[in-house]
C-alpha cells in the first residue's frame, strides 16, 4: 500500500471513532469568553508586560535569534536568565529549554540509569512517557500507579524493591514522576506524602522525586514560585521544571537540578544539545514576566490591587460551588453532567493542601462536543477533550479559568451548562415517549 494511502486510512480511521484533531480556525474564537487556554493570570493581556516587553526590547543590543545550540553559542541573555531563576527559585542550578516538552524528554531520556526504575504517576504528561521511552531504562522497569494515591505508590515500590535487591542496598535508583497539577484533571499531587514516602523507603538516599510545576507556576506559593515552594519542599525534590509558556505567557522551560545533573544534562540530553536555543526575544519576554512576579506586579490587578492568584482561585471555588449548586437544584443526572469526586470539596485545610482550588476544572459529560458547541453558540469558549487525551469514558470539557474572567462570566458558564443539560435530557426523554431509541440521538450529537 502506498504511504499516501496508509496516512489517509490512519486519519479516515480516526475520524470514524471521533478522535481526529484538527486546528481550529484562529479568527473563530475572537468573540467568545476565553475559558480554554492557559494564560491564568492573564498576562499574556497586561499592559504593564507589553510596555515593559517593548521597552526592554528597544534598550538590548542583541534581540533577533539565538545563534545556535547552547553548546556553541552560550548567550549573556541565557546565562543571566539562568542565574536569576537558580536564586528566585531557591535552587542548585538551573537549565533551560525550549519547552517542558524538551526537558522532560531530555531528562527522563538520559538521567535515569540502567538498573534503576521510573514509577510515575498514571496521568503524567506525555512528554515523560517519550522520554522513559528513549530511556536506557527497561521497559519492565517503568511503572505508572494509580493517579495521586500514596497507597498504590507504596505497594508500586514495595514490590519493586522486593524484585530488585539495587534498590535496597542503594546501588540502583528509584525515581517517581508527578505532576503538582495535572492539566486534564485539576487535581494537585500530595507532594509532601510523596516525598515522606519516598524518604521512607529509600533510607539510602536513593529515592528521588521528579516534579513538573509546568500548570502551577505563578499561580501557587510565594511569588508565584509552584507548590513545592509553597510547601516547603525545595530541598527534598531532586529535580523541579517550570514552564513559561502557561500562566507567565512567555516562552520556555527550567529545570532546576544540582550542579551535577545541569553537567549531566548539558552532555546528555539531545533535546538541548540538538537543537537551536530560545531566541533572545524569548529570553527577554521571559525576564519581563519573572520581574513582574518578583515586583510584585503580578500580583496586582491596576486599580483595585487584587491578588491575581487569589482572585483567580477565588473564581474556581465560585465556579465549583455555584455550579455543584446549580446541577442538583435542576437535579440533572450525573450520568450527563458532573464535576469529578474530587470536586465533592473545594475547602482547604492545613493537612490536605491537595483540596485547594484549581484553575482548571474538568465538567465530566458523555457528550462534550454538543455541550462545547453548545457553550460557543452563547459566545463562551471551552473546548471538548477526549481519548486519546483522556481514558475512554472520561470524556470532558475542560474549564480552564483566567484572573480576567469575571464572576458574570462564569454564572453565564453555568447557566449555558445547565441549560444545555435541561434541553438534552428533555429531547432524551421525548425520544424515549415515542418509542425512539435514545442512541440515535447520541450518536447524531457525537457527529
Amino acid at each position: 500500500m502506498p504511504l499516501t494511502e496508509k496516512l489517509n486510512d490512519a486519519l479516515v480511521s480516526r475520524e470514524k471513532r471521533l478522535i481526529r484533531r484538527k486546528l481550529y480556525d484562529p479568527s473563530a474564537d475572537a468573540h467568545l469568553v476565553d475559558f480554554s487556554t492557559n494564560d491564568y493570570l492573564s498576562l499574556s493581556l497586561s499592559p504593564a508586560l507589553r510596555s515593559r516587553f517593548l521597552s526592554k526590547l528597544q534598550a538590548e543590543p542583541h534581540i533577533l535569534g539565538s545563534g545556535g545550540s547552547r553548546l556553541l553559542v552560550n548567550g549573556h541573555a541565557h546565562a543571566a536568565l539562568e542565574a536569576r531563576l537558580t536564586a528566585f527559585f531557591r535552587a542548585p542550578a538551573a537549565l533551560l529549554f525550549n519547552s517542558g516538552f524538551d526537558a522532560n524528554v531530555g531528562f527522563f531520556s538520559c538521567v535515569p540509569q540502567p538498573g534503576d526504575i521510573v514509577v510515575f504517576d498514571e496521568h503524567i504528561h506525555a512528554s515523560v512517557h517519550d522520554g522513559m521511552r528513549a530511556s536506557r531504562v527497561e521497559k519492565t522497569a517503568r511503572v505508572p500507579f494509580a493517579h495521586n494515591s500514596i497507597s498504590a505508590l507504596r505497594s508500586t515500590l514495595e514490590r519493586l524493591l522486593h524484585a530488585r535487591p539495587g534498590l535496597a542496598s542503594g546501588e540502583n535508583s528509584a525515581f517517581v514522576a508527578v505532576e503538582t497539577l495535572y492539566s486534564m484533571d485539576g487535581t494537585l499531587a500530595p507532594l509532601l506524602q510523596i516525598v515522606e514516602t519516598m524518604e521512607e523507603l529509600f533510607p539510602h538516599g536513593n529515592g528521588y522525586v521528579v516534579v513538573d510545576e509546568a500548570h502551577s507556576t505563578g499561580v501557587y506559593g510565594p511569588q508565584g514560585r509552584g507548590l513545592v515552594a509553597a510547601l516547603g519542599l525545595e530541598d527534598r525534590i531532586f529535580a523541579r521544571l517550570h514552564t513559561f509558556g502557561k500562566a507567565l505567557a512567555a516562552t520556555g522551560a527550567v529545570l532546576l537540578v544540582t550542579p551535577l545533573v545541569r553537567d549531566y544534562l548539558l552532555n546528555y540530553a539531545r533535546s538541548l544539545i540538538y537543537t537551536t536555543s530560545l531566541s533572545n526575544a524569548n529570553i527577554i519576554a521571559a525576564e519581563c514576566s519573572f520581574d513582574m512576579l518578583e515586583e510584585g506586579e503580578a500580583a496586582k490587578v491596576r486599580a483595585s490591587r487584587v491578588q491575581l492568584s487569589a482572585k483567580l482561585l477565588d473564581l474556581s471555588a465560585h465556579f465549583t460551588n455555584t455550579f455543584r449548586y446549580q446541577l442538583a437544584k435542576h437535579r440533572v443526572p450525573a450520568s450527563l453532567l458532573s464535576l469529578p469526586p474530587h470536586l465533592s470539596s473545594v475547602s482547604a485545610t492545613e493537612r490536605d493542601p491537595t483540596r485547594l482550588p484549581t484553575p482548571i476544572i474538568p465538567v465530566l459529560t458523555p457528550h462534550p462536543r454538543p455541550l462545547s458547541a453548545h457553550l460557543r453558540a452563547r459566545g463562551l469558549n471551552a473546548r471538548p477533550i477526549t481519548w486519546p487525551t483522556v481514558p475512554k469514558g472520561a470524556d470532558r470539557v475542560r474549564v480552564c479559568l483566567h484572573a480576567a474572567n469575571t464572576k458574570e462570566e462564569v454564572d453565564r458558564l453555568v447557566s449555558a451548562m445547565i441549560e444545555w443539560a435541561e434541553s438534552w435530557q428533555a429531547a432524551h426523554d421525548a425520544i424515549k415517549r415515542e418509542g425512539g431509541r435514545p442512541e440515535d440521538m447520541t450518536m447524531q450529537a457525537k457527529l
